[in-house]
Formats: structure tokens, sequence, C-alpha cells
């Protein structure tokens, strides 16, 4: 027994003998302290310290997967260059399993499609020097209704998908017969834990509950919103539903606004660069859902901006917030380490360019500041020096980002 639970029954049994109200009252203290200490604790992996980067299959394949387009992009994200600027995670989402566990409650990899078993995929991936993800959900079969669910099945599931060496786990809330997710996906995080291989846990809960409340004591990341579509306006919409959450991410756990569309052909470049630019200042996870054995030039300059990867990898891990809202201006800012802050100037308006002014009274830099401004989007460290405000005029649907560094 460790020293702490060990405390907490002295501190019990005092209360019991002196019939103290002030004993029994700490008492109680300690022991919801411990409580707290291991709800905490309830996922403790060592991942997630930044916001995880890679490629997922849905937002451009769906249930059209097979093991050849899981090869396929983990070869083009390293013949890209995508690999070493972060992304690491080849996800598979969902389809990929036989509707039905075989005699001994496993999941069984399609034959159709995954003839090699996903042991072989997986050791194919980590070859490449990258990591395998992996779907399943928490209810009885899986939102496409074509493959189990876990729910029932935590600790074997959890089991075979460390056995097959997987790295990540995005883990949905379809065919739940209605029960609530803070009582299933607990179930999932303590099997992970007992697996034997540490899993970055994805909690596929669509905001439903809102998970940014509770899911930093389960997971490594938490829907904050619905799926995305391929869409303006659905993208600027997972945009503000994740910002209300933004106080609860911090490394290790973090808000997710759901993948990226980045180069599936429904938005302008401009739109992408605002999705690309609001995912990263967020601190969302950065998962690419284009695919990239076929991308455009222009779609690998977004998804490869190293400047703007930076931001959603810095170490503070602080997740930037709008301050200032103005019609269809708006100003997204948050701190980085080194004293730092990035700085999105973003105009939502589909007609009219604007002037947009960001002041260091809203943007959290001491008034008389000295800075310069790197523009991360062309590339550019501006030759004025700025003091009180940086302006700069934006076309509708477009943006402008900027790291701010104090001079010294």
């Amino acid at each position: 027994m460790g020293k702490s639970k060990e405390l907490v029954l002295v501190l019990v049994l005092a209360a019991l003998v002196s019939g103290s109200a002030s004993a029994a009252s700490e008492s109680r203290r300690v022991i919801e302290s411990e409580g707290d200490v291991y709800r905490r604790n309830l996922l403790a992996n060592g991942l997630g310290n930044t916001p995880p980067m890679g490629w997922n299959s849905w937002n451009h394949f769906n249930c059209i997967i097979d093991e050849k387009i899981i090869r396929e992009t983990a070869d083009a994200v390293v013949s890209t260059g995508l690999a070493k600027l972060g992304y690491e995670y080849i996800n598979i989402d969902d389809c990929w399993a036989e509707i039905s566990r075989d005699d001994k409650g496993n999941l069984v990899p399609k034959k159709s499609t995954f003839p090699s078993g996903i042991k072989a995929l997986a050791d194919y991936v980590h070859s490449k020097g990258l990591k395998l993800g992996i779907y399943s959900d928490a209810g009885y079969f899986t939102c496409s209704k074509k493959m189990p669910g876990s729910l029932g099945h935590e600790e074997h599931d959890a089991k075979t998908f460390a056995s097959w060496g997987i790295d990540y786990l995005k883990y949905d809330n379809c065919n739940n017969g209605g029960s609530k997710p803070t009582v299933r996906y607990p179930v999932m995080t303590r099997a992970l834990m007992n697996a034997g291989r540490p899993i970055f846990f994805s909690l596929c809960e669509w905001g439903d509950l809102h998970p940014a409340l509770w899911g930093a004591k389960l997971g490594n990341s938490w829907r904050t919103t619905n799926d995305i579509a391929d869409t303006w306006d659905s993208m600027v919409s997972r945009a503000d539903m994740n910002e209300v959450y933004a106080d609860y991410a911090k490394p290790g756990g973090w808000n997710d606004p759901d993948m990226l569309e980045v180069g599936n052909g429904g938005m302008t470049k401009n739109e992408y660069i605002v999705h690309f630019s609001i995912w990263a200042i967020s601190k969302a996870p950065l998962l690419i859902g284009c695919d990239v054995r076929n991308m455009t030039k222009e779609t690998m300059e977004i998804i490869g901006n190293k400047e703007v990867i930076d931001v959603n990898q810095d170490p503070l891990g602080v997740q930037a917030k709008k301050v200032r809202m103005e019609g269809d201006i708006e100003i997204w800012a948050g701190p980085l380490s080194d004293y730092k802050t990035a700085v999105l100037l973003l105009n939502r308006g589909s007609s009219s360019r604007y002037p947009i002014t960001a002041l260091w009274e809203d943007i959290g830099i001491p008034p008389k500041t000295v800075v310069e401004a790197r523009d991360l989007w062309e590339h550019k460290t501006l030759i004025t020096q700025f003091v009180g405000n940086i302006t700069a005029t934006v076309d509708p649907h477009a943006s402008k980002m900027y790291v701010l560094t104090p001079v010294a």
C-alpha cells in the first residue's frame, strides 16, 4: 500500500475514534484528493505532448479502403517529405474488419481488403519509421454498421490491437444503446492501459457530453464537434465549436475539431489556408484527410508549411482563442514559447476586403513592447517593427498569420 493510501486510512480511523467533525472533514478532503489524482492518471501513456500529426483514411476514402492504399500512403508520406515534418500516424478508419468476430471473440481483418492482416501492415508502416492507427467504436457496431464495435469487448480488443503493433486508436460513439459516453469510454481507457503497449487514445465522441470537461482523464484527444465536411461553412463552424473549450487543451490532451479536408477539392486555396491556419493555432490534431499519393503542389504547400506546423507543435501547448470579433472580422491569438505570440487575422466575409488590426492589449502583449512580425504564409519577416498593434488588409474568406517576437 502506498503512503498516500495509508494516510487516508489513518485519517479515517482518527475521525471515527475521535468523532471530530474537523478530522472527518480532513479525511474526506484527502480521499477526494486521492480520487482526483487517480482519475487524472487513469490515462498515463506519456503520449500526446504535442498534437498528433498524420493521415486518416475516412475523409477521402470512406469505406473504400484496403491494405494497398495504406501501404502506398505510408510510402507517399515518406517520399513527399511529410514524415520529416512530423506527420507520423497512418490511421485506418471504419470498415477494415469482417462483420463477425471469430470463434475466440477476436476482431478479424476483412479478407477481401486486408488479406495480409493488420500485424503485417503495422510491421510495414513501422519499417517506414511511421506509426499505425486503427478504428473502433464504443458501441455494438461501428458507425458504418459494417463491423463490430468494442462495447463489452474492450479488454480483448485492446490486447488484440497491442499484439498487432497498433499505436493510435480512434474510438467512435455510434450504436451504443443509449448509454452515456462517460460510462463507456473509461472502460477502454483502462483496457488500453492494461494492454502492454502505449496507444494514443482519440475519443471520437462528437462533443456529445462536452468531452473537453472530462476527456483529459481518459484520452489524448477528444472530438468537440460533429463530423467535418469539405465546405467553408462546415469548417468554420467546427472551428467555432472547438474554440469554446480552448482552456481545456494542454500537453497530453487536445481538443479535436475533426480531421483536415485540405486537398479534397471542396474549398479554394485561401479557404484551405484558413482551415490549416485555424487548426494549427488551435493546437488541433493535424490529420491529413486527402489522398497524399496524388495530391497537388498547392496542397503540399499548405499541409507542408513548416512555420505553421511549428505553431501547432509549440511545446508550450496553449490553444489560441478569438480575442476580438466584429462582424466578419476575427482576431485569434495565443502565446508560444520564448515569449512569442501567434496571431491570426481572419476575414469570414464572402465579398469585401477589410483592414484588420490586432491590438497588443487584446492579444496579451505588454503595451510598449516592440516586436518583429513573421508572416508564416509569405515566409517573410516584415521590415517594420511594430509597437501597440499590427494591421493587415485581408481578402474575403482569407487570413493572415504571424508570429510576433519581442525585440530585445
